[in-house]
Parts: C-alpha cells; sequence; structure tokens
C-alpha cells in the first residue's frame, strides 16, 4: 500500500522487470479517484466516465428508485446523456499534489499533552485546510501517516454533480450473495458506471485510464490504484489486545442482533425488503469482516509474531543515543488502552449516538449555530471553514427515508444503550424518561419531519432562534443530550485520543528514524498504489484454486434461487456470450475495505479488472499481509465488455471505453 509519492520503483524493477516512471505513476494518480464515504473509482474516457463497484455506487441507484421503479433489482442504463441521473449525495475525489507539513503539525503541538495538544492539532489542521481557499470544488485534507511519523496536506479536485450511467441488476453484481462474500471462485459482474460533470456538463478528463485489448493472463503484473480504508499493522501489542477483547466482541454481537433484526423485518412484505435489502448487505459484509479480523487477533501464533516484532523494536529504540524519552511509552500507552476499554460504552452512546441519518441532520442543525459562531481554530472539526463548504450539498441531499427502518434501529440502540450503561445510568433516565426503548424510537420518528428537505433548510436558514423554536422531536433530542454528549467526548479526547496520539507519534517517530519510507504507512483512506501478480493460492482445505473462473462457470453455478438466481437478462442473452471468457480473476495484490472500485492495470496502465473484494485470508490484511494466500478478487475487463456488449447492450458505453 504504497504512497504514490514514495513508490518502490526499483524494487519493482528487479522483482519484475519493468520500472513505473513518474510520469507513469502521475498518470495513474489522476486517472483514480476516491468516493466520500470509503470506496475507490477511476476515470475511463476523456468526458468524465467514471467506473467503479455497484456496490460503491448502490446508494445512489437506491435512492432514485421508488416503489414503482426498483432501478436495485432491474438494472439502469441511461442510453443518452440527457438520461444520466444525478446521484443526491455523491462526491469523486481526484488527488493533485501533496504537501509534506510534518514540520507544521510538529511545531504546532511540540511539548503538548492532553488538551492542549488536541486544541493545537485542530488549529493547525484548521488553518492548513483553510489555506487551500473556499471552493466547492476544492478538498484539501491534512493526513497523519506512520501513526504520526510524518504529515501530509493532500489536495483534491472535487466533484459533487455525479450522475448516474449504469448499474446491473444487484442479483448478478452481488451473485453469491453472503455464502460467496470474501471467497473464490467468485462470479460476481459488480459493476456501475457514473459520470462527473461541471457547469452542468460532463466534465473534461484528459487523465483518464484505457481498455486493455487482451486481458491478463497467470503469472501477469498487475497493479491496483485506490483508496484502502484502514489498516493496523504498525498499532501495538496493547492496542491490537483492545481490539480482540472489547471492540470486536461489542461490534459482532451488535452487528448479529441486527442482522436478526433486519431479516425479520423483511418478512413483512416486499416494500419492507426494498427499504433493508442494501442495509442488510453493508451490515453482513462488515459482520463478515470482523469476524474475520477478530479471528485474526484470537490466533496465538499471530499474536505472538507481534509481540516479537515489538520486543525487537523496542530493543532496537533502546541502543539509539535518543532513546530514554520513548522507553516506557509502550507501557504507558497499554495504561491508556486499559482507560480506553472504561470509556468504550460512554464514548459508543453518550458521545457519539445512534446511527441514524435523521439523528445525523439533527446534530448538524443544532451544532451548526453554535460552532459557526467560534473562531474556526476553536470548532470542532467537522464544523471547520473547509468542511462546512459542502455541508449544504450534503444536508440538503434529497435521501429518501424510511420510517420503518429508522424506528427499529433507534430501538435496538435505545436497548443496548440500558443494557450496556445499566437502567439507573442518568442519560439512560434521561432519554428514555418512563417510555420503554420502543415507545421512545416511535415517538420520536413519528414527532419529526427531518426526512423533508424544506425543513431542513428553514432551521438551517433560521439559525439558533429556529432551533429553540422548533418542537421537532429530533432536535428536541439531540438539543437535550448535547451537552452531556460534548462532555463525553471532552473526556474521551483528553483521556484516550491525546494520550493515545501523542504517545503513538513518540512510537511512530522512533520506528520512523530506524525504517523511513522502506516500509509504507497503514492505510488511511488516502491514495495508495500495490503491485502483485495475478496468482490461484491454496484453500483452507488444502486445494489448489485457479486464478480465474468464466462466464460458462457463472451459467453453471446459477441454480435460480437466491442468491444464486441469474437475471433473465443474462439468461437470454447466454447463447450470445462466449463460455470460456474470464469472469473473475485473483492477484496477490495488498488492498483492504476502501479499495472496492480501484482498477486493476497491466505494466502499460491499461485496465485489465476491478477490485471488488479478497479472499477470507485478506480479512486478516487489517493487521498483517501474508503473500502465499492473501488475494485480492476482481471482474475481468473482458467479461465486463462482454456483459455490456452482449446482456445489456450499452453500445454507447462499450464504443467509449473501447481500446
Amino acid at each position: 500500500m504504497w504512497t504514490f509519492d514514495a513508490f518502490p520503483s526499483a524494487k519493482v524493477a528487479a522483482s519484475y522487470g519493468f520500472s513505473p516512471s513518474k510520469a507513469w505513476l502521475d498518470h495513474l494518480r489522476e486517472s483514480t479517484l476516491r468516493i466520500a464515504g470509503g470506496c475507490s473509482a477511476s476515470f475511463v474516457s476523456p468526458h468524465g466516465l467514471v467506473m467503479t463497484n455497484h456496490h460503491c455506487g448502490v446508494n445512489c441507484v437506491d435512492q432514485i428508485s421508488t416503489q414503482q421503479t426498483n432501478y436495485v433489482e432491474s438494472s439502469f442504463y441511461a442510453k443518452t446523456d440527457a438520461d444520466e441521473v444525478p446521484c443526491p449525495n455523491f462526491e469523486l475525489d481526484r488527488l493533485d499534489a501533496v504537501d509534506d507539513v510534518t514540520a507544521a503539525i510538529t511545531d504546532a503541538t511540540k511539548g503538548k499533552s492532553g488538551r492542549p495538544l488536541i486544541d493545537a492539532l485542530q488549529a493547525k489542521t484548521a488553518e492548513l485546510t483553510a489555506s487551500c481557499g473556499k471552493s466547492e470544488s476544492i478538498r484539501c485534507d491534512v493526513v497523519s501517516l506512520y501513526q504520526g511519523g510524518a504529515y501530509k496536506l493532500y489536495h483534491y479536485k472535487r466533484y459533487t454533480d455525479v450522475r448516474l450511467v449504469f448499474a446491473p441488476e444487484y442479483a448478478v453484481a452481488q451473485f453469491g450473495g453472503d455464502p460467496d462474500n470474501f471467497n473464490f471462485p467468485r462470479y460476481d459482474f459488480d459493476v456501475t458506471f457514473l459520470r462527473a460533470y461541471e457547469a452542468g456538463k460532463p466534465a473534461e478528463t484528459p487523465e483518464y485510464l484505457h481498455w486493455s485489448a487482451s486481458g491478463s493472463s497467470a503469472g501477469d503484473l498487475a497493479f491496483v490504484s485506490g483508496n484502502p480504508g484502514s489498516t493496523d499493522r504498525e498499532f501495538t501489542l496493547s492496542q491490537l489486545e483492545y481490539m480482540r477483547d472489547v471492540f470486536y466482541p461489542q461490534q459482532l454481537t451488535q452487528a448479529s442482533e441486527q442482522r436478526g433484526l433486519l431479516e425479520q423485518y423483511q418478512t413483512e412484505g416486499p416494500e419492507q425488503l426494498r427499504e433493508t435489502k442494501q442495509a442488510l448487505f453493508f451490515l453482513e459484509n462488515r459482520y463478515k469482516g470482523n469476524f474475520g479480523r477478530d479471528a485474526m487477533l484470537l490466533d496465538p501464533a499471530f499474536m505472538a509474531s507481534k509481540a516479537a516484532a515489538e520486543r525487537e523494536l523496542r530493543a532496537q529504540v533502546a541502543k539509539r543515543p535518543d532513546s530514554a524519552p520513548v522507553a516506557g511509552d509502550w507501557d504507558k500507552l497499554a495504561a491508556v488502552e486499559r482507560r480506553k476499554a472504561q470509556l468504550t460504552n460512554q464514548n459508543f452512546y453518550i458521545a457519539n449516538g445512534p446511527v441514524s441519518q435523521l439523528f445525523a441532520w439533527a446534530r448538524t442543525l443544532v451544532r451548526y449555530p453554535v460552532e459557526k459562531a467560534k473562531p474556526d481554530a476553536e470548532r470542532l472539526p467537522e464544523y471547520s471553514e473547509a468542511q462546512l463548504v459542502t455541508l449544504p450539498h450534503r444536508l440538503f441531499a434529497a435521501i429518501p427515508i424510511y420510517v420503518g427502518p429508522q424506528e427499529l434501529m433507534l430501538n435496538f440502540w435505545a436497548k443496548k444503550m440500558r443494557e450496556d450503561l445499566g437502567a439507573d445510568d442518568p442519560f439512560v433516565r434521561q432519554v428514555l424518561g418512563r417510555k420503554t426503548p420502543a415507545q421512545w424510537a416511535h415517538d420520536l420518528v413519528a414527532g419529526t419531519k427531518l426526512g423533508d428537505v424544506a425543513t431542513r433548510k428553514a432551521l438551517f436558514d433560521g439559525g439558533q432562534s429556529a432551533i429553540d423554536a422548533t418542537q421537532d422531536t429530533m432536535i428536541r433530542f439531540v438539543a437535550n443530550i448535547d451537552a452531556q454528549s460534548r462532555a463525553a467526548r471532552k473526556q474521551y479526547e483528553d483521556e484516550v485520543t491525546a494520550p493515545e496520539r501523542a504517545l503513538s507519534e513518540a512510537i511512530a517517530h522512533a520506528r520512523f528514524a530506524i525504517e523511513g519510507t522502506s516500509v509504507y504507512p497503514d492505510a488511511t483512506s488516502t491514495q495508495r498504489l500495490s503491485y502483485g501478480t495475478v496468482k490461484g493460492f491454496v484453500d483452507q482445505n488444502g486445494k489448489s484454486v485457479e486464478p480465474y473462473t468464466t462466464i460458462g462457470g457463472l451459467f453453471a453455478r446459477a441454480t435460480g434461487a437466491e442468491p444464486y438466481a441469474l437475471p433473465q437478462t443474462w439468461l437470454d442473452a447466454q447463447s450470445a456470450l462466449d463460455p470460456n471468457t474470464p469472469m473473475n480473476f485473483v492477484t496477490t495484490n495488498d488492498v483492504v475495505g476502501g479499495n472496492s472500485g480501484s482498477p486493476v492495470v497491466d505494466k502499460n496502465g491499461d485496465v485489465i479488472g476491478l477490485i471488488f473484494d479478497g479472499n477470507i485470508f485478506s480479512l486478516g490484511g487489517t493487521f498483517g499481509y501474508e503473500p502465499e494466500t492473501n488475494r485480492s478478487v476482481a471482474l475481468d475487463s473482458r467479461a465486463l465488455l462482454a456483459g455490456l456488449r452482449n446482456v445489456y447492450h450499452a453500445d454507447r458505453i462499450v464504443e467509449e471505453i473501447s481500446p
């Protein structure tokens, strides 16, 4: 997961006989995109055409669907530019430049700890991001690399007018469903095409990826350019133990209960199924991913290897003349992780609150006038001037709200809050009063009109007086708990975030002094480049797995029943498809969540595939990479073209991307 400015071209040349030049790297970087919210994409034409996964664009597909026309189930294809439909809340970011701001951050935070450290870091971050100017087309982020060993200012070109061009049926995009998820062989047509617009016209994008005329073969060199979300490969042993003993057990328990609630809700009717199908898909994906990551931390051999590596690093640091200030930091960090465990529930329930779109809008509306009145450097980071540029775009997006699922999840949150904090907890009593969680959730959703864009806009434009005057139940709930939420957030930042950051950075600086950029930093939802080869693997049962599946294998796997039911479009087109065409394939490229939608390119920089998953062994990739078994899974470029041409007759897309 190399950064583009420190890519080891010489190492690639020594192993594979090909050395990516700066021009080659710049072209790939400028052709690759980040989808705000956690996916990757790429430009594949000079007219703003964007390729990503179906599951990365499905929220847009879902949001433009209705009870009468469900594009998630039936597919979508815009035959002309005029038919391309705007996505209500979508952002694409193209990385244009990176500045090293390590010295500026270090100077601002030097000698500080606790709250002064957080305040100084937030102030300097706000200053640096504000220096990029105010424009909806510009985004700047301060990014911490190597756990604070280095800081960079990332400059992005931002596209907020994004329109849907093509999306296949869910049944073939997610063929195999949860049973096949994180497995291989796979047979998914997991692709969506979007288009970036500027000034109401398709964006001009001279840097874009060309299509490979021949695809790939086993053993070929492959590159994956994307935005991996996060890895914790630089975590200390105590941080890994917190994840193993506290974080994942809580996440897994709650996700399994939520899955049961959603599955039960879907049995109530077809509309209930439509409302929650995507939510259940992402929940199952998160559950399975967390289960695999937790399994890695429960492996005694893996944890022993981490302990040994930490002992070795501490020994190397101890040999350096300036080691004294760092020597005890591992033990101090372990104490912070114990405090983190104690404050986890308070932070989860009181500081963060429920995961609900209605709640998120209400919190934004309640906090905006308060934070806006403060100097930029003193605001909560999410209300800095740089972040407020796109606030109207996010707040006034015409996103459909489904009452049933909102009430269901709020009820679940309240029940778990009472269970984990205790019925006698003052916050629990303040929230619920004498109501049951179900009564509270019902009344909260029934009494809010925040699902209406005009209501949100009126409250936003009306400022503090409008917030104080409204009797909207969700606004009143957020306003009534805001003082407690802010206090819990401050306590967590003072007692966990600040000391954890300071100690992690001290350790990171010590490691960085030894290793430098000879190793890649942990993933941070920023652009990275991975190199590998098309290669199979040996599965859990000792069976050799070939690197390719075929279109013929897709039809052979189909049973006619979910999740192996092919849509009629594919059944009708079977005779027009070559069964030997490669469908999906695996490579040794190092990818994690966030890489979904990443292009796979050959040494010419041409598209040979589209990343959409990893195999079961990739789940431990959060904490380490094992090249013998860890594989990325991609949709083959040849199957992608065949599907567009012979199944969907999407001729204008084929013409636009064809080699």
